[in-house]
């Protein structure tokens, strides 16, 4: 299929290159994640402080800083995708998540919906949808009372 030159992709081959991505993601394998994504790629997230990798990213060196940032900040404790749908130059994926924030040591807990955008056989969006103020509270550091309570050995 060709659309003004271009070789477009069909569905399933979009689906494939996400696929592959996650799987890429799974392994830690950040340079092959990468690879996936188009140079000019533009990432969103509805920003949140105190969230530290939401807002919006654009290029490859822009998401590379914002997979650092997911990284830095929070320890991955599950991630799954759970369904993949394509159609036509989007693929959306659903999924659950547990992760643990390293600043405040709190976990939590979200569904997710990643939603991505195919041009040229690349990902040219990624926009990222979960429970915001759920991920936002657990960055938010403890009051000092509350510290203090969670203190072991601390009474």
């Amino acid at each position: 299929m060709t659309t003004f030159g271009r070789t477009a992709m069909n569905a399933q081959e979009n689906k494939q290159l996400v696929m592959g991505a996650y799987q890429k993601y799974q392994d830690m394998d950040m340079d092959g994640v990468l690879d996936a994504f188009d140079d000019d790629v533009e990432c969103t997230a509805e920003e949140w402080a105190p969230i530290p990798f939401t807002g919006c990213y654009r290029g490859k060196n822009e998401l590379a800083d914002f997979f650092t940032k997911l990284h830095e900040s929070q320890d991955v404790l599950r991630f799954e995708p759970t369904a993949f749908i394509a159609e036509d130059d989007r693929v959306v994926v659903t999924g659950q998540g547990k992760w643990r924030v390293r600043s405040t040591g709190r976990e939590y807990e979200s569904p997710w919906v990643h939603i991505f955008t195919i041009r040229d056989g690349k990902v040219s969006r990624f926009d990222q949808y979960a429970n915001t103020a759920l991920t936002a509270e657990a960055f938010e550091p403890l009051p000092a009372s509350a510290q203090a309570a969670a203190a072991p050995g601390q009474h």
